[in-house]
């Protein structure tokens, strides 16, 4: 078993791509820089919802993790996505990722559960993935309502019969759920962190007691996150408004409907900052039309990012 136990701030990046949709590895290299070199932070994702990895193939999926292993894997650990319906191709990821230098995987839920699914499903996708490699299990929790999210006991029964799963990353999307997790999970005999993903009310979530967040609005506001889980874990409710008040901006930009553009708008956000070239993304998403464009330029001025958008409006 690795040694590494996902915990603490975790930034998902995005990928940048050029306008004939290949992946910009210069652009992705020099994200990959910015994001790791953030005081705080405990891990970087890839291979995420945040990298579009549903629109990625295997060989993309691991020349992301390549090309982030080479710019940061000295540096900080990396948790690599694992996307896939079946079990036996997210047992072939896992072991790519494995043997690619990740540090822990996170591992989505499989589309076939929107239908429906049993305890024993569960327990086979995740005993696959186990049985593929030792690295550590971040479970992704979905709300229940999409029919992938984890009933109570089926969660109960992953951590206890699957020892590999060592978080989860929570996006129940209730709070009284949420609450239950993080009491639940990371008191049991072998605990199991609730690594909060409820990047519309983070603070909120911190406050309950979660032991980490995961999160792609972390491709932008690395350091305010940061700097906020700090702030929770010292009991500083002050410090922790006043950074909430910077994010709240951003958070209610990023994650309005449809939310299926959070991470457009992501990108959008780091073009503004002059952080990559160009907001482009796979169909089917489509380019932010000219009124959210301005949205996005209004929340990093209305969070503090003055100088940074005049900066590269000036380049």
């Amino acid at each position: 078993m690795s040694a590494y136990v996902p915990h603490g701030v975790i930034p998902a990046v995005l990928l940048p791509f050029g306008t004939d949709l290949a992946i910009d590895e210069a652009s992705f290299r020099k994200h990959l820089r910015h994001v790791a070199a953030t005081p705080g932070i405990s891990a970087i994702t890839v291979n995420a919802h945040s990298t579009e990895v549903a629109s990625c193939t295997f060989d993309e999926q691991r020349r992301v993790l390549d090309i982030a292993r080479d710019e940061i894997g000295k540096r900080i650990p990396i948790v690599n996505g694992i996307w896939a319906d079946g079990s036996l191709e997210a047992a072939r990821i896992a072991r790519m990722a494995m043997q690619g230098g990740a540090s822990a995987l996170l591992v989505f839920p499989p589309g076939p559960f929107t239908l429906g699914q049993s305890p024993e499903m569960a327990l086979t996708h995740f005993r696959h993935i186990a049985g593929a490699t030792d690295l550590p299990l971040i479970a992704f929790q979905y709300p229940l309502s999409t029919g992938q999210g984890y009933p109570k006991d089926t969660l109960l029964r992953m951590c206890e019969e699957v020892p590999s799963i060592w978080a989860i990353k929570d996006w129940i999307g209730d709070v009284a759920h949420h609450e239950w997790h993080i009491r639940t999970l990371q008191h049991l005999p072998r605990p199991v962190n609730v690594l909060t993903t409820h990047s519309a009310w983070l603070l909120a979530s911190l406050v309950i007691g979660c032991n980490g967040l995961l999160s792609g609005s972390g491709s932008v506001i690395s350091n305010l996150q940061a700097q906020l889980f700090r702030a929770v874990q010292a009991d500083d409710l002050a410090e922790a408004r006043r950074l909430n008040d910077r994010i709240e901006p951003l958070a209610r930009c990023f994650y309005a409907e449809p939310r299926v553009n959070m991470h457009n708008r992501m990108k959008e956000a780091l073009v503004q900052l002059g952080r990559i070239p160009r907001a482009v993304v796979r169909p089917p998403l489509v380019r932010l039309d000219r009124a959210e464009v301005a949205r996005i330029r209004q929340a990093l001025i209305e969070s503090g990012f003055v100088d940074e958008v005049a900066n590269s409006s000036a380049a």
